[in-house]
């Protein structure tokens, strides 16, 4: 029987999910939306696999992007996926970004994010040199061979969700790590520079 999986990403400014069953996309949605995803995200999901005809119970295994990206976006698939999980019972596999935009790329590429600011989050695969991810000036990326893939280049070959669920359906079987977010900037808020208030007993 082929393998149920249901992904999802709000890494950027959007909510995505997919339900792939072996090699066919029974649903897939992306709606844009630059907040309101942690309220949108499961309804999506139960939308799509009701539309699929399958029951939550039915999934073999969930599929999530950990980033890099918004912080909270991350944040909050990274915490469904784990819960969800949980509760079902079966693994939850972490995809990065850039894994989702390298897929279904048959040579040498280059993967970009968006990272605000004139920046991006940039990887390579099957370079002479690989690339470790990193955070770069968009007008100042290392050499590549190959595409660039991603923000400021080509469109990837697959929409997010839908690669994501295909990239678990090859892992999920051998994972053993829980999702975690990858981080590849620091945080935009900064601690409080006043002193903490005292505490009276």
């Amino acid at each position: 029987m082929s393998p149920l999986i249901l992904a999802f990403d709000t890494s950027a400014a959007h909510c995505a999910a997919a339900v792939l069953s072996g090699d066919e996309v029974l649903q897939s949605a992306q709606e844009p939306m630059a907040k309101g995803q942690a309220e949108r995200l499961l309804g999506l999901c139960q939308d799509l696999l009701a539309q699929a005809g399958v029951e939550f119970s039915a999934l073999d295994a969930i599929g999530v992007g950990i980033g890099p990206g918004n912080f909270t976006g991350i944040r909050i698939s990274v915490s469904a996926a784990r819960g969800l999980a949980l509760g079902l019972g079966i693994k939850a596999v972490g995809v990065s970004a850039f894994d989702a935009l390298q897929f279904g790329q048959t040579g040498p590429c280059a993967c970009a994010v968006d990272g605000r600011r004139d920046q991006v989050f940039f990887k390579t695969y099957g370079q002479p040199t690989q690339t470790a991810p990193a955070l770069k000036d968009l007008a100042a990326l290392p050499a590549f061979a190959g595409p660039l893939i991603g923000h400021g280049g080509d469109a990837p070959a697959f929409p997010v969700a839908q690669a994501i669920a295909r990239i678990t359906a090859t892992r999920f079987a051998t994972e053993t790590a829980r999702p975690a977010p990858l981080y590849l900037r620091p945080a935009d808020a900064a601690p409080a520079r006043d002193k903490a208030p005292a505490i009276l007993t």
